[in-house]
């Protein structure tokens, strides 16, 4: 069904049934007689012809899909907010369904994650050392869309079945990937909550120190 719904969206099939609708109103006026229902097919294919050579023939072939790439550059949250839009399309597009429907879930829910930690950090009173800025944002950026694209380039049969050098497959390591990836930023959510609840604790002291009651 989702190969004829490409042929059928495709703009030189829209072409031809556009000449061939041309040709049978004509034939609906009585302009063209008995004609009408001879012409309306080579209407199509001429229609179908031309479409396609203004914007190429339709296929029923899904298309290759478009290895992510995105640079480190500009403001941060604005570039890793486009990466991580761009990998959720992929994900949630699964081209040839190479994707298991749990992991496309985890690769969906670990961007959530990402951009809750983009919002953290712009509200937190603490701050990320600059290696862990580093990670924060190449974790968006490059290691998440490289190991989609890599993992996309892997056939699927090849990547459920077949053994790497490292005795897994290549999904059973995707979902490793993922793993690693969700726990690096669970942690960087940590260590900004954690500074920031060491400064609201030390914020309380104070307070209770300045407003608390005197001792006898």
């Amino acid at each position: 069904m989702t190969a004829l719904f490409r042929w059928l969206n495709a703009p030189a099939n829209w072409c031809g049934l556009l000449a061939a609708t041309a040709v049978l109103t004509l034939k609906a006026l009585g302009l063209l007689g008995s004609l009408g229902l001879l012409l309306a097919p080579v209407a199509y294919g001429t229609g179908l012809v031309v479409g396609a050579l203004w914007w190429g023939w339709p296929s029923f072939k899904e298309p290759a899909f478009e290895a992510l790439q995105f640079k480190d550059e500009g403001d941060a949250r604005e570039a890793m907010g486009r990466a991580l839009d761009g990998v959720r399309r992929l994900a949630e597009h699964n081209p040839g369904g190479r994707i298991p429907a749990p992991l496309v879930q985890r690769i969906v829910q670990l961007c959530a994650k990402l951009e809750g930690l983009l919002d953290q950090w712009e509200r937190s009173k603490g701050q990320l050392s600059l290696q862990e800025s580093f990670h924060a944002r190449h974790i968006a950026i490059r290691y998440l869309p490289e190991a989609l694209n890599t993992y996309l380039s892997i056939p699927t049969q090849f990547a459920k079945t077949k053994l790497l050098a490292n005795g897994k497959t290549a999904q059973t390591t995707f979902e490793g990937v993922l793993g690693e990836l969700e726990a690096k930023v669970e942690q960087l959510g940590d260590d900004l909550a954690g500074q920031d609840a060491q400064a609201f604790l030390a914020h309380s002291e104070f307070l209770k120190q300045k407003f608390g009651a005197k001792q006898p």
